[in-house]
């Protein structure tokens, strides 16, 4: 695995599960790919480097800075017309394809989750390491902020989307100092709330604020939701033969996943009608990973975000 190089700006962002995602798109010279997450374009260069010389791949990604980054980074590939990129949500796929006569295809990747550069831009409101506005937004030109969100739900709503999404126990408690509290404008100050409500960090892990902002990224973004239809768009953009990759880094994400994938993978469909409850059909995937991979000890210890990482494979027979 080659070393990505440092973004322009002097961060590094080192593509999670590079090798094993390579191997399990089976990417070939001439291929055509779909990488639904640009992110850092680390991902996006080696499927370049991989399928060339006239490989192609269509670049997705719903933050503005994310395409602006790549557009620096990978201009050869783009003037060469083997890359394009698109600003817009993945659950766009199909359509943004369609649009421009990219399909059918032999691969899509799905990198879920956030980028370094989100994660360690401040204004971005993704994490509380450092101070700055409660946004959480992968596209900031467009939709509500995770502080706008807080300002218009009621308690309950609250409570049950910090539960749900961040899975975690305490959810009632810190969805109560929240309406007492608000408006929350800043990472901060709902760090520091959330803190105040499920007590010190004595002895945990990870800052008890993780799981709710967690949670707010996945409400305002609607993650689970873009992740259960683009998987659809995916399957229908592969050729016989592509395969789908996606990488996910929580427990909610890898349940999607993994559930759909055998869904699709099965040779029955459920069927009332039916006096089985079910008829026969033909499997719409092959599942390739029985267990997901996960990196190797010494991919975490160059890169601790990979820790999290799940790739699970599926090919269109």
């Amino acid at each position: 695995m080659s070393a990505t190089p440092a973004d322009p700006t002097g961060a590094l962002h080192l593509p999670v599960l590079l090798a094993e995602s390579l191997e399990g798109l089976a990417v070939k010279s001439g291929g055509r790919y779909i990488d639904g997450t640009l992110g850092g374009g680390g991902h996006t260069e080696a499927i370049l480097q991989a399928s060339g010389p006239d490989g192609q791949v269509m670049g997705l990604d719903a933050d503005p800075a994310a395409i602006r980054r790549v557009q620096e980074r990978l201009s050869q590939a783009i003037g060469q017309g083997r890359l394009l990129l698109v600003h817009t949500a993945f659950e766009r796929m199909a359509e943004v394809a369609e649009r421009h006569a990219f399909a059918p295809v032999d691969g899509v990747l799905l990198d879920l989750g956030l980028s370094s550069f989100q994660l360690e831009t401040p204004e971005r409101g993704f994490a509380f390491a450092q101070d700055g506005p409660l946004d959480m937004r992968f596209d900031p030109t467009s939709g509500e902020s995770a502080s706008d969100l807080l300002d218009r739900l009621d308690e309950t709503a609250i409570a049950d989307l910090i539960f749900t999404y961040g899975e975690e126990r305490m959810s009632r408690r810190i969805a109560r100092l929240i309406v007492e509290r608000r408006p929350i404008r800043t990472t901060a100050q709902l760090a520091a709330l959330v803190e105040k409500a499920v007590g010190g960090r004595k002895g945990q892990r990870i800052h008890p604020a993780t799981r709710t902002f967690q949670a707010l990224r996945i409400a305002v973004n609607d993650e689970l939701g873009q992740l259960e239809r683009v998987l659809v768009q995916a399957l229908a953009l592969l050729k016989p033969g592509g395969r789908l990759a996606v990488i996910s880094f929580h427990s909610l994400e890898d349940r999607i996943v993994k559930l759909w994938m055998r869904e699709e993978s099965r040779d029955y469909a459920p069927d009332p009608s039916s006096i089985y409850g079910r008829r026969e059909r033909t499997p719409q995937l092959s599942v390739l990973t029985k267990r997901p991979l996960v990196a190797s000890a010494e991919e975490i210890a160059r890169n601790p975000r990979s820790r999290s990482a799940k790739l699970r494979i599926a090919e269109k027979p």
